[in-house]
């Protein structure tokens, strides 16, 4: 199960009450999945991961690229998907002192697949954009 989550914790979650050898299960509530399912679906989580498919990036060229994205928010967000292991951190030794982020093995795993959602997502646009003109019509 790992860490428990928020939810868990106010739920007031026995982790002990868990078989260690079911799997992970993203519709039980107390799965721990479902927080790595948010951090790596969050907006600014799949923004960045799809971002960094082009390789490695310093922070301000990500948050460039991740457009709309505050400083906090970014920061927030790699921190977690760093914690996660989707992304690596990377300080350089330079003058000023540099960060770079990359994708790690799983995040180069995950990353194509959340690209793939965004093309279909795109390309429905255009219906999608017309079934809310419908909707709001109501």
């Amino acid at each position: 199960m790992g860490v428990m989550s928020e939810e868990q914790l106010r739920d007031g979650f026995d982790p002990a009450s868990v078989d260690p050898t079911l799997e992970a299960d993203v519709f039980s509530r107390h799965c721990s999945s479902r927080e790595v399912l948010q951090n790596v679906t969050s907006r600014w989580g799949l923004l960045a991961l799809v971002a960094l498919l082009d390789g490695e990036l310093r922070f301000n060229a990500l948050r460039r690229r991740v457009d709309g994205v505050s400083e906090r928010m970014l920061s927030v967000t790699l921190q977690s998907l760093e914690r996660d292991g989707y992304v690596h951190r990377e300080m350089l030794q330079a003058i000023p002192p540099r960060v770079e982020y990359s994708l790690t093995e799983m995040g180069r795993e995950v990353a194509p697949r959340l690209a793939e959602l965004i093309d279909l997502v795109e390309g429905q646009l255009p219906v999608v954009e017309e079934l809310r003109e419908e909707f709001d019509a109501r």
